[in-house]
């Protein structure tokens, strides 16, 4: 299985900056793409950034040029780089990963703890 290690959330003033982190752990072959997704209360999961194998990455509209996603060389940890932040960036923000095991064609998805994000004065 896969293990997805969460860090970095915590409470920030509105313009302030945060850095969330990622580690993917456990038995897979290759990851095709990591990236982030966040969930404020009383709201569905959206996507936030995800960066592909091939360092193509997509990003909301709500986090451009505020957000950074980047990685490690060995392409198993991920970062995001939160500047400028608002308080509609207050939310709980999960990693995920979608990797491929061996002896698979598919590629499954493994979701972080979540980690939690608050910006207030």
């Amino acid at each position: 299985q896969v293990q997805l290690g969460e860090s970095g959330g915590g409470l920030v003033q509105p313009g302030g900056s945060l850095r969330l982190s990622c580690a993917a752990s456990g038995s897979f072959v290759g990851i095709n793409s990591m990236g982030w997704y966040r969930q404020a209360p009383g709201k569905q999961r959206e996507l936030v950034v995800f960066i592909t194998t091939g360092g193509h990455t997509t990003y909301a509209d709500s986090v451009k040029d505020r957000f950074t996603i980047s990685r490690d060389s060995d392409k198993k940890t991920v970062y995001l780089q939160m500047n400028s932040l608002k308080s509609e960036d207050t939310a709980v923000y999960y990693c995920y990963a979608s990797v491929l095991h061996t002896g698979s064609s598919l590629f499954s998805d493994y979701w972080g703890q979540g980690t939690q994000v608050t910006v207030s004065p």
